[in-house]
């Protein structure tokens, strides 16, 4: 709560103290992301993005221990990137079937920046408990001050299947979300269904 950024450089080699240097003195515009999730408290261990719809309780503290500190995926920037006109090009899919998702993304900043435009996807419901959201595509795109890019996804029947309760690959028929956002949490969301 003290300071308004922290680098966060893990192991960076020993040319890692010159890096670190070009982003403190403006240079390079950061746009790494975390890989891990970073807890806001103890009582929040362990904590990861992909959890079970049932993992996640509240203790002492009540609602401020529910969301994490830094969640998987995030990272900062010298530019600032708004998500916006989030589609999919169909709202009903055979399981052999492939949605393409877009969603257009600008750089409100004054810099020139990357941002990575990240796609995670929940089953709504399935015979076999799942994660409230698993992290399927991401794609880098570089932007100047004020441009707006589409980023297109497509998702193919890989990136629905699971393992069922006899530990075979496959894909339930059912409602689908599509969330697509800078890090794990700040998400916009759209659906589509599978269809047998």
């Amino acid at each position: 709560q003290n300071v308004p950024a922290i680098i966060q450089v893990f192991y960076p080699g020993q040319e890692g103290g010159t890096a670190i240097a070009d982003v403190l003195f403006g240079k390079v515009n950061p746009s790494g992301k975390l890989s891990v999730t970073i807890p806001k408290s103890v009582g929040q261990l362990p904590c990861y993005y992909s959890r079970k719809p049932s993992r996640m309780r509240e203790y002492v503290g009540g609602e401020t221990t529910s969301k994490p500190l830094y969640p998987f995926g995030f990272g900062l920037s010298y530019s600032r990137f708004e998500y916006k006109n989030l589609a999919v090009d169909k709202k009903q899919v055979s399981q052999a079937g492939a949605v393409n998702v877009s969603v257009q993304v600008t750089n409100t900043g004054k810099k020139a920046g990357e941002e990575v435009v990240q796609l995670y996807i929940s089953d709504k419901v399935s015979t076999a408990t799942r994660p409230v959201k698993e992290l399927k595509d991401f794609a880098r795109v570089s932007l100047q001050p004020g441009q707006t890019k589409t980023v297109k996804f497509t998702i193919t029947p890989d990136k629905l299947e699971y393992y069922n309760l006899n530990l075979e690959k496959t894909i339930e028929a059912g409602e689908f979300e599509v969330l697509i956002g800078p890090n794990s949490e700040e998400l916009k969301g759209i659906s589509f269904e599978v269809n047998n």
